[in-house]
């Protein structure tokens, strides 16, 4: 009678193993939806579009992008927590909605790390640090000498508290022994434009945004923020090359609703990883400072855990809060 069970069991375990494989061979077979929690027409978005006009040929579905924001990414990231984990529904997050968020904010509709399934790192962007071109300073070292003689009268501008902006500045005047002005505004284009006219004089942003202006010399690109120089400006220094330690990463990646199955989540993996890996797709982030990447689903997994417990950890040594 045992053994009759036990085969019976088995026969069951293997059956359900076959439908599952069978699924995922099966996946999609309808519309897969792809939301982004920020207008469109930023990086964000534009990484967006293209991950989802390849998708959408392998995979043999519409990928849609849909928009949804507001609440600093939370809006549109809640709206995947919610969803079924089926593959349907997924996320292109960064590190400020997995990673910097819940330190920020008090009510948070989700946890970043435990609410979601990582699919895969998709790109890096590059942070820079510019200063207006009437600023005496050329490099990192001549910056931080000119604030010192000048305490509080150095403003840097900000797409509000809490940012990236924000907190690249705020872990610069810590590691530099320096103190600044802080000048929030109410998202990035401002902060760049009054950087560009004079009314601040310092910002740290994305390379999508600030490296036009630099080309144009209405801006001077002194450093960027990431541990090492960027591929794409192997010339330009990174902050840490004059403050050691100093780093702040901004990364983009995808997500799905946590309890996502395996053969799935490695099934989506496969088909991003070959996307990011096309020159095509290398070349068109390029163009705008992105820096595309690939990861296993537990090499990205450990990077939003790492950097949920250091920026987490950060922002609450500083004294950070959100809007």
């Amino acid at each position: 009678m045992r053994s009759v069970l036990k085969s019976l069991l088995c026969g069951a375990a293997a059956l359900a193993m076959s439908f599952a494989g069978h699924a995922a061979d099966a996946y999609p077979t309808k519309p897969v939806t792809l939301i982004v929690p920020w207008a469109a027409g930023g990086s964000t978005d534009i990484l967006a579009r293209v991950l989802s006009e390849h998708l959408t040929k392998s995979l043999g579905q519409p990928v849609i992008v849909d928009n949804k924001p507001g609440a600093s990414g939370n809006i549109g990231s809640a709206m995947v927590v919610r969803a079924q984990p089926d593959g349907y529904t997924l996320l292109i997050g960064s590190m400020s909605t997995h990673a910097m968020n819940p330190a920020l904010m008090a009510n948070m509709p989700f946890k970043g790390v435990d609410d979601f399934t990582p699919l895969g790192l998709l790109a890096y962007v590059t942070n820079t640090m510019v200063v207006n071109p009437s600023v005496p300073a050329n490099n990192v070292k001549e910056l931080i000498a000119y604030a010192k003689a000048n305490p509080g009268k150095l403003a840097y501008a900000s797409a509000g508290p809490g940012s990236t902006n924000h907190l690249s500045a705020v872990l610069f005047e810590k590691m530099a022994g320096v103190q600044m002005l802080h000048v929030p505004y109410k998202g990035g284009a401002p902060a760049v434009v009054d950087t560009v006219a004079g009314q601040t004089q310092l910002l740290f942003s994305a390379g999508t945004q600030t490296l036009p202006h630099v080309k144009a010399g209405k801006l001077k690109l002194l450093a960027v923020t990431e541990a090492k120089r960027s591929p794409l400006l192997p010339n330009v220094p990174t902050v840490g090359e004059t403050i050691p330690g100093y780093e702040l990463s901004v990364w983009y990646g995808a997500f799905g609703p946590k309890n996502m199955p395996a053969d799935l989540v490695a099934r989506l993996n496969k088909e991003i990883n070959r996307v990011m890996s096309l020159p095509e797709v290398k070349a068109k982030m390029d163009s705008i400072g992105v820096e595309t990447a690939t990861s296993t689903p537990q090499e990205f997994g450990k990077i939003l855990r790492r950097d949920a417990d250091r920026y987490g950890k950060l922002i609450k040594d500083l004294g950070i809060h959100g809007e």
